[in-house]
């Protein structure tokens, strides 16, 4: 069970609290969704929420320290950007327009009401990540040799791939906003786990063999992953 977020001043400075309730939670404890920026209070079921406040507040340097670490997430806007395969393209909001939404080189227009055009660009990208991720892990499964049962395309709050023991690859859809190199590492990522379902020396040289990309894709992913996963903002 879990309540609706709410602001709590701690160190001179406003945090949103989001409340959860776990009848399998032993003890209060409290994280930070770098995602959305918001301090997660975990309670037992009767547990009180004043004693979860007084565990926040009791660390409330930490909190403030690494809420300030978190990048600042992504404004989408007309004149801002927004990243196609690590390109930066800039965003044109055509309110007269009737074609949805279309790229023209590095410009992605976006036709409509501009109260839609964050809900409309996320559904061109989504369908953007499902036509380009399925084709590339299409044309690299077939290099490779390994065909997955199955792949979906969807949104998660930190993983950019999985693939399951019965051969389904999941794909984050956030990665069409990567550069095609740190795709092709994923992919291979998840492509090699058909063959070795652990992160053993045998699954790491064939990872190597699959992409020339994986340092340099595991380095961007270290730097510049957490902004992609951040929630998009007006």
């Amino acid at each position: 069970m879990s309540d609706g977020p709410e602001t709590v001043a701690i160190a001179s400075r406003q945090v949103t609290v989001c409340w959860r309730r776990s009848a399998r939670a032993r003890r209060i404890s409290m994280r930070i969704d770098a995602r959305s920026g918001h301090v997660i209070l975990t309670l037992p079921p009767r547990a009180r929420r004043d004693d979860a406040l007084a565990l926040l507040r009791s660390h409330s340097a930490w909190v403030v320290a690494n809420l300030a670490r978190i990048p600042q997430a992504p404004r989408w806007h007309d004149g801002g950007q927004v990243l196609i395969d690590g390109r930066p393209h800039a965003i044109r909001h055509c309110p007269q327009a009737r074609r949805g939404v279309w790229i023209e080189g590095e410009v992605i227009h976006v036709s409509g009401e501009a109260a839609f055009l964050v809900r409309r660009l996320l559904a061109f990208l989504r369908e953007e990540a499902r036509t380009r991720l399925g084709a590339g892990l299409d044309a690299l499964s077939r290099q490779a040799g390994l065909r997955p049962t199955r792949l979906t395309v969807r949104d998660t709050r930190s993983r950019w791939g999985s693939c399951t023991a019965d051969g389904a690859i999941m794909l984050c859809w956030r990665l069409i906003m990567a550069p095609p190199e740190v795709q092709h590492y994923v992919m291979a990522h998840e492509l090699a786990h058909l063959r070795h379902m652990n992160h053993g020396p045998d699954f790491w040289m064939l990872v190597d063999r699959l992409t020339p990309h994986r340092r340099m894709a595991e380095l961007w992913l270290r730097r510049e992953g957490a902004t992609l996963l951040r929630d998009m903002q007006e």
